[in-house]
């Protein structure tokens, strides 16, 4: 029994170095593109072109991250079963795994709060241009 405990402790911990590989991809692309990435987006341009060029550029930026957020997904999934151990020598894989749970976490938050706030932003500008050409065209419709 206990040597089918070793044995399954020992899967465990190869299958969790293959799930930190990708793991320390995920992160080195959260850490040196996504965050910078999603700064850029906090101050966004004053005019609806500039505004639709931002979310264009977001949007390819979305695409890429989405697939980093998916791919760290999927890795934890993977290391579900883990639950189902109490060994006290797998613990210390368990706090990097929470660690990596956590910052994929609060990046896939981040990005979606980002891209609400985005869409969000060019909806209230093309409310506004299309409140500006109003009033512009029922200002001249006076003056005629």
């Amino acid at each position: 029994m206990l040597s089918n405990k070793r044995i399954q402790e020992l899967e465990l911990v190869m299958e969790f170095e293959k799930v930190e590989e990708c793991f320390k991809e995920v992160s080195s692309w959260i850490e040196n593109v996504g965050r910078k990435r999603l700064k850029e987006t906090i101050n966004l341009d004053d005019s609806l072109e500039m505004l639709l060029q931002a979310q264009k550029q977001f949007k390819e930026f979305d695409l890429v991250a989405s697939e980093y957020c998916k791919r760290g997904q999927e890795a934890l999934k993977k290391m579900n079963q883990w639950e189902d151990f109490s060994f006290v020598d797998v613990h210390s894989y368990r706090v990097k795994l929470q660690t990596y749970e956590d910052q994929l976490e609060e990046f896939c938050t981040q990005l979606d709060e980002t891209r609400h706030r985005v869409c969000e932003t060019v909806r209230l500008y093309e409310f506004f241009d299309k409140v500006r050409q109003a009033i512009c065209c029922t200002g001249e419709g006076i003056k005629s």
